[in-house]
């Protein structure tokens, strides 16, 4: 008979089994987390065993036994799922203040390598300086060797602070692939393994009939089973272009290279992957195992910077709840963010959002029942081109001065056109000089304000300020992305 797992919260030691040399020492256990997935499966197991022996007898009666596991057991299995909702809540905001700097760093820290890789001319024994270290070359015999066998041989430098060689060469390739898994992961919100299964076929482009061309992200089916489509974004485009270009570096396509995958154990067909490395002879897709490795990496560099970090680290996973925090937080709609994420379920989403509030969650829903049972049923039929066009034409009237404004369809401005203050404008980079004319107009009418003694008109201009401070450093942002030129493609045979 099974015994029932324990459930208690508290941890408990054991002692291990001897050693070698007869000493023994205690092993700490740690509770199970996941209590509910066992109790079902053992519950299952002994339900079919009865089942079966229902239908032979004489081969399954006699290992026919009551379930140890009661059905109070697993009605007690939703306060275990509340508590692990609120324990992934509590993660997502330790982590969310933090994302800032781990996109920092990864960013800089590929900045730093690259320049290296820059200065591989360096005669050997010179020193370079990048940002505020300095770096000496170093070429040794056995580079020499390995440049006369393979015809090149790794960068190395010398940190002349930490008196570390860097093999430059595998230490950029490293931090580019870190910065990409990174950036896709929070610009989109995938699993990890629909990350490892992004292609170049991946992406496609959309051509309005006014000649804009949107490009869109096709993410394959996966756990769902259900294929979605992302928009993406400038920073996501720049970092595809950027893999891409780097994967036809010396080649006219991206490479095609096979994926195992864990949950079909099966090896797919050759496909031009993004995710792919060159390791040894033959390009290879990266596991899962990989790209936690990487992040793992990541924190405890980290770690050594910045005290936050102590004790924490990123896994893939929690990148799709930031963003679905992050998406549901601005103002997107929670069932459209369900549909980005590929959640059949609303309720799954929900439970993804960690500082979304509870009594909001409500007043929208019973918002959403109002609306649905006021409008209509005529308005439940297929669209007319005309409506189709004034649909297009609202993406063209939601441009202005400064940028283009993000509201949803068919809805008025609710901000009485307050741009400076109103999260739903995305300002162009080409528009900066405005916002600063504009701040310096703020800041002349924040001195008459000061020295006339309006304090209410101080307090709302100090608020301006602040919001255009935050517009112009995330245009300032989105301005260092430059364009990326990905070539033209040659046709195989030529040349």
């Amino acid at each position: 008979m099974l015994a029932r797992p324990r459930s208690s919260g508290t941890s408990r030691s054991i002692p291990a089994r001897p050693g070698r040399n007869g000493s023994t020492s205690l092993v700490s256990i740690k509770p199970r987390q996941n209590l509910d997935s066992i109790l079902v499966t053992v519950r299952a197991f002994y339900f079919d065993i009865q089942a079966w022996s229902a239908h032979e007898a004489e081969r399954w009666a006699h290992w026919a036994a009551p379930c140890p596991i009661p059905h109070q057991e697993l009605r007690a299995g939703a306060k275990r799922r509340r508590r692990t909702r609120e324990r992934m809540a509590d993660q997502t905001r330790q982590l969310q203040p933090l994302l800032p700097a781990l996109t920092r760093y990864v960013e800089d820290a590929h900045a730093t390598m690259a320049a290296l890789l820059a200065a591989a001319d360096t005669p050997p024994g010179e020193v370079v300086a990048v940002g505020s270290r300095i770096y000496r070359r170093l070429f040794t015999n056995a580079d020499r060797r390995r440049e006369q066998m393979h015809g090149f041989a790794n960068i190395r430098f010398l940190d002349e602070a930490t008196g570390k060689a860097i093999n430059v060469t595998l230490a950029e390739d490293t931090m580019f692939w870190q910065w990409a898994i990174v950036e896709t992961l929070r610009h989109t919100g995938v699993r990890i393994e629909e990350l490892l299964e992004l292609s170049q076929l991946s992406i496609r482009q959309y051509r309005r009939p006014n000649g804009e061309v949107v490009a869109l992200l096709v993410i394959a089916p996966s756990k769902t089973d259900r294929e979605r489509v992302i928009p993406v974004s400038a920073e996501l485009f720049h970092v595809l272009a950027r893999i891409i270009r780097r994967l036809t570096t010396g080649r006219p396509t991206v490479p095609l290279a096979t994926r195992y995958d864990e949950h079909e154990r099966v090896t797919t067909e050759p496909q031009p992957f993004l995710f792919q490395r060159h390791i040894g002879q033959r390009n290879e897709v990266m596991t899962t195992g990989a790209v936690r490795c990487m992040l793992d990496r990541v924190c405890l560099r980290l770690a050594e910077q910045d005290d936050r970090f102590t004790g924490l680290k990123f896994v893939p996973h929690d990148f799709r709840r930031l963003f679905t925090t992050d998406l549901v937080n601005s103002g997107l709609p929670i069932h459209i963010g369900a549909t980005l994420l590929g959640h059949l379920n609303l309720e799954t989403t929900r439970g993804y959002v960690a500082v979304f509030n509870e009594d909001v969650v409500r007043r929208y829903q019973s918002h959403l029942a109002r609306r649905r049972a006021m409008r209509p049923q005529e308005e439940y039929r297929p669209t007319t081109d005309q409506e189709w066009q004034e649909f297009e034409e609202h993406f063209d009237k939601r441009k202005l001065e400064l940028g283009n404004c993000g509201r949803p369809y068919a809805t008025p401005c609710s901000h009485e056109h307050a741009c400076i203050r109103c999260p739903m404008l995305h300002v162009d980079p080409k528009m900066i000089s405005r916002l600063d004319e504009i701040e310096t107009d703020l800041l002349a009418r924040r001195a008459r304000s000061e020295a006339e003694g309006w304090l209410g008109e101080l307090e709302g201009l100090d608020l301006t300020l602040g919001f255009l401070v935050g517009k112009r450093e995330e245009a300032l942002r989105l301005s260092r992305i430059g364009p990326v030129s990905l070539g033209l493609p040659t046709p195989r045979g030529s040349a």
